[in-house]
């Protein structure tokens, strides 16, 4: 009892420490992000004193280490608020487990660090019939522990999809077998960098997983934790799942070395201002070089009044650089979410018929652009907006299909987001989510994280909200963009006309305007 009431005396006075360290973190955060800030800050320390107390209660041995209790706080701080409110308490252990993957990635070596374990989703039941079923079903027998993140409805919902009776004359021995299917909860750690979501995601599609979670996390010293429920994986092979998974790391290891590689500069060529695209030297590798002269070859053959135009490039490593006309611009991106810019509805059709312009030309030339957002588009002195980046754009191949994902998630078409073959009509459905960045100025998504909107956009046919009172055409022009299946998108050349419709239906109107509530229907 002596030993208890001075583990429980240790807990309160670190609660009490780290409760002065917090208030005067969250007197900063008040200044800085306000009161919201300040509640996530509270609400980050209560799941640390909550954690702390049931590992503690626990006997847990790495709690009982000097130290522990603020090698815990430190994990909890260098995660964002996020990851707090979103940790099953009622697994204090598996908070363990992302600070030991966490402290593997710190060597190379190791990564990126993974762990594999069986979970189980358990569906909201209603009466007593599913209780019972539970109870009996072998699964409840040897249970499994629940995801480490408090689930999401509609990971739940399909659990509970997934386990229903298929008929209504199914007794409750029958359904009880398919109830509690377990899933398996992968997660990884490795060093932060563009593109390690898309390459872990490629990889647990190699062995033949379906990605029905996921929850991504960054920390403060530049680190990742990705955390994703899967099925696809028969649930008693949980060892050769993880053998599968370390022999794909293996093969793919050299993928998780690339990061961002490249600086922009503004030149001047003959008189002309230019956009200088260097590579830098340290960290050119092969598959980089690969990219690079993919994007040259790309380059070279287009030329279009809405395409970024190519000056010229240096290809012998170690000068690897690209050339092209200098958008005094910027990107429509920047304009939307830096500037605060928006645009009325005349401008937005201009916009979107240039770019639409754009796509046409290079589709008609066999050219995927596979990465197509507001950031991709600039635009120059006169307003005029260009397809630029072809840095992920392919040519099509033979076939008329291709695989392999790519791209960014929130712009992501789903057969490209699931690894399927595609085609042409991907770069329509990113087109359809630029057009709506145009109408409302917001980031796709923008209250989930990457991973969880690709998630959606798969799983549950997530779209982003078409505003009220647009153009009904402009919302029906979207609604057919989004289409699941990418037969049933249109071409460019039928958006040209649509668009240009549109325009003709709206007549002139204002131009940009830093007005927020600039109208966006006719």
């Amino acid at each position: 009892m002596v030993m208890e009431d001075k583990e429980s005396s240790s807990c309160n006075s670190r609660a009490a420490e780290t409760q002065t360290q917090t208030q005067t973190q969250t007197q900063t955060a008040a200044a800085v992000g306000g009161p919201a800030n300040q509640r996530q800050q509270r609400q980050k320390l209560e799941v640390y004193n909550e954690v702390l107390r049931r590992l503690k209660d626990s006997n847990n041995p790495e709690s009982l280490l000097p130290g522990f209790d603020d090698e815990l706080w430190s994990h909890f701080n260098r995660l964002p608020a996020r990851y707090a409110l979103d940790v099953n308490v009622e697994r204090a252990e598996d908070v363990l487990t992302h600070k030991r993957l966490l402290y593997l990635a710190h060597d190379p070596a190791n990564r990126p660090a993974l762990d594999v374990r069986l979970v189980q989703v358990r569906p909201v039941s209603e009466g007593t019939t599913h209780e019972n079923a539970q109870e009996s079903s072998p699964f409840a027998r040897k249970s499994h522990p629940p995801p480490a993140f408090g689930s999401s409805p509609n990971l739940e919902a399909l659990a509970l999809e997934a386990n229903k009776p298929h008929n209504d004359d199914e007794d409750n021995t029958n359904a009880s077998s398919r109830l509690l299917r377990p899933m398996h909860e992968i997660t990884f750690s490795t060093d932060d960098k563009p593109k390690v979501l898309s390459q872990l995601t490629s990889l647990l599609a190699e062995v033949g997983l379906n990605i029905q979670e996921a929850h991504a996390f960054s920390t403060t010293d530049g680190y990742s934790l990705d955390v994703f429920v899967v099925d696809g994986w028969p649930y008693e092979e949980t060892q050769r799942l993880r053998s599968a998974l370390e022999k794909e790391v293996k093969r793919i290891e050299n993928c998780f070395l690339i990061f961002a590689a490249d600086s922009l500069y503004k030149g001047t060529y003959c008189s002309q201002d230019v956009a200088i695209k260097v590579l830098k030297a340290e960290r050119i590798n092969t598959d980089l070089q690969k990219e690079f002269a993919q994007e040259v070859y790309i380059m070279r053959k287009v030329r279009h009044k809405n395409v970024v135009q190519f000056i010229g490039a240096c290809t012998k490593p170690p000068s690897l650089c690209i050339v092209t006309e200098f958008m005094s611009g910027g990107s429509v991106y920047d304009y939307l979410h830096k500037h605060r810019g928006t645009f009325k509805l005349p401008s937005l059709l201009k916009v979107a018929i240039d770019v639409s312009k754009g796509m046409n030309y290079l589709h008609q030339n066999n050219i995927i652009h596979r990465d197509l957002k507001a950031a991709n588009l600039l635009m120059d002195e006169n307003e005029v907006v260009k397809v630029a980046d072809f840095g992920v754009a392919r040519v099509k191949a033979q076939s008329g299909v291709m695989t392999a994902e790519t791209g960014t998630y929130r712009w992501m078409a789903p057969e490209v987001i699931e690894h399927k073959p595609y085609d042409h009509k991907a770069d329509v459905f990113s087109f359809g989510i630029v057009v709506w960045e145009l109408l409302t100025g917001k980031l796709p998504y923008e209250y989930l994280t990457p991973l969880q909107a690709a998630v959606g956009v798969v799983q549950k046919g997530l779209r982003p909200t078409i505003p009220k009172n647009i153009h009904p055409k402009l919302a029906e022009l979207l609604e057919r963009c989004w289409q699941q299946d990418p037969a049933l998108r249109p071409d460019f050349s039928e958006i040209i006309a649509i668009l240009q419709q549109i325009a003709k239906e709206v007549g002139n109107g204002e131009d940009r305007s830093k007005d927020r509530h600039s109208d966006i229907h006719d």
